[in-house]
């Protein structure tokens, strides 16, 4: 049950616009997505509220190093401003393209700095705050609770064993509010404070940003895996601690996309991003395929061969769903629409346990190659299972002429190429529609295809 009945809340950490977004980075938005259609599919209305960190994010999560818009925007040799415009256009053009849904409510933090500092001001006046070395942190022995979705023992903890010592803090676990250029010199951004000139940390813009939009208490706050041990925890110090009680329902969490045995990341140098996928002749919703392969709280390990094996399921599914929009027209068989109705049960029972894609594929799977159900009857269940999916079932079971243009052509030229008795080009081009589900026929009357125990087409 939701806070207000009907209506979904829902804090997505946004990306830190100052490199281009890995496959990682977007394996998350995709599942968070996901979430996002199962909620509305089961009749919320979602108000999606995510992020935009265009200042704040050191190059280390525990206050140390500089700021990760700031060494970008030097390496560069643009300022700032162009970084974070730059990279914020980017990650939105990857999220179009993976059909992601644009949130309700995107908020960036350089235009949400009053709101951070109402936030500490706050956090000051309940006593949860101190001043050191012209910086303000947080005092984590003033939150008991600290640490507890992390699952830390800060009394096993030694100083300065999570991150490296700041003789200013009272803990090695503290952790910045504000910061004074009395810390960072060179830093560009600067905003006037109640503590002086400086600029905020980057933990508390997601407490202030998620209250702003969503109220002291919402539904749903969704991240990566990574973000638990440092920033989520941090967020509930502030959060929680500013008002008393938790500020979030539920916490939800995606795992780490994993290539060549180590988790995908910008500090490996072992990413990939969306814009490389499609110049390797990839569709960017052969990623999204990819990713409903696996549960979103599971590793999933990158490869070439699991690329080309998603591309290849994706585009199987397609011409199925093509071929059946040619055939639509034809009589039901009895009890074909019960039995496609229960393949649609099936898959919300899936998707709104736990969002279980893989399952939900399987499903959809068994209703494409089921003999007892017609064609219009799957039509109908598989575009609304793409309501979730959203991996191109609406466009292909939308083509007037049924079969892809795509493969069309390439029966075409194989019919040319036996015309012409290139038997070698002919046998290719048939070994290639075969992967993709469909069969080829020379008949006396013509050639005719069809996909692999299914039905046959018009002659072509």
């Amino acid at each position: 049950m939701s806070l207000v009945e009907g209506h979904a809340g829902m804090y997505c950490c946004g990306p830190t616009v100052y490199l281009d977004q890995h496959l990682g980075n977007l394996r998350t938005y995709l599942f968070e997505d996901v979430l996002r259609r199962t909620l509305e599919d089961c009749g919320y209305r979602v108000r999606h509220v995510m992020n935009i960190t265009d200042v704040g994010h050191l190059t280390d999560d525990g206050d140390q190093g500089e700021d990760k818009m700031i060494k970008s925007a030097r390496a560069s040799g643009l300022s700032v401003e162009q970084i974070a415009e730059h990279y914020t256009d980017q990650f939105f053009r990857d999220c179009r393209a993976l059909r992601i849904i644009e949130p309700t409510v995107v908020c960036k933090a350089t235009e949400h700095i009053p709101d951070m500092i109402a936030l500490i001001e706050r956090l000051a006046e309940r006593g949860r705050t101190y001043r050191a070395g012209g910086n303000v942190f947080y005092d984590i022995s003033t939150f008991p609770p600290y640490g507890r979705m992390a699952r830390l023992d800060l009394d096993e903890l030694q100083a300065g064993a999570r991150i490296e010592v700041d003789v200013h803090k009272r803990s090695p676990h503290d952790f910045g509010l504000w910061f004074t250029k009395s810390k960072f010199e060179r830093q560009a951004m600067l905003w006037e404070s109640p503590w002086g000139r400086g600029y905020p940390g980057w933990h508390i813009e997601c407490s202030a940003m998620s209250m702003r939009y969503l109220g002291e208490r919402f539904d749903i706050h969704c991240g990566g895996v990574d973000h638990i041990p440092v920033h989520h925890t941090n967020e509930i110090a502030q959060s929680d601690g500013a008002t008393g009680e938790p500020c979030v329902r539920y916490w939800v969490h995606g795992e780490f996309l994993v290539i060549d045995g180590a988790r995908m990341a910008k500090s490996g140098g072992n990413l990939a991003t969306l814009s490389e996928l499609v110049e390797r002749d990839f569709d960017p919703l052969d990623y999204r395929y990819f990713c409903l392969g696996a549960h979103y709280r599971d590793q999933h390990t990158f490869s070439e061969q699991g690329m080309a094996a998603a591309r290849s399921a994706r585009r199987r599914l397609l011409d199925r769903v093509a071929g059946l929009a040619e055939l639509a027209a034809g009589a039901e068989p009895p009890g074909a629409e019960e039995l496609a109705e229960e393949a649609w049960r099936d898959f919300r029972r899936h998707a709104r346990n736990d969002l279980h894609m893989p399952r939900c594929l399987a499903v959809l799977w068994g209703l494409v190659k089921d003999p007892r159900v017609g064609a219009a009857a799957k039509l109908d269940v598989l575009r609304r299972m793409d309501r979730i999916l959203a991996v191109g079932i609406e466009e292909a079971g939308s083509r007037r002429a049924g079969l892809a243009v795509e493969l069309r052509a390439l029966i075409e030229r194989r019919s040319a190429a036996r015309a012409e008795r290139d038997f070698v080009t002919a046998d290719r081009i048939r070994d290639e529609l075969a992967t993709r589900g469909i069969l080829v026929e020379d008949r006396p009357d013509g050639v005719r295809w069809r996909f692999i125990n299914g039905k046959s087409s018009p002659k072509l």
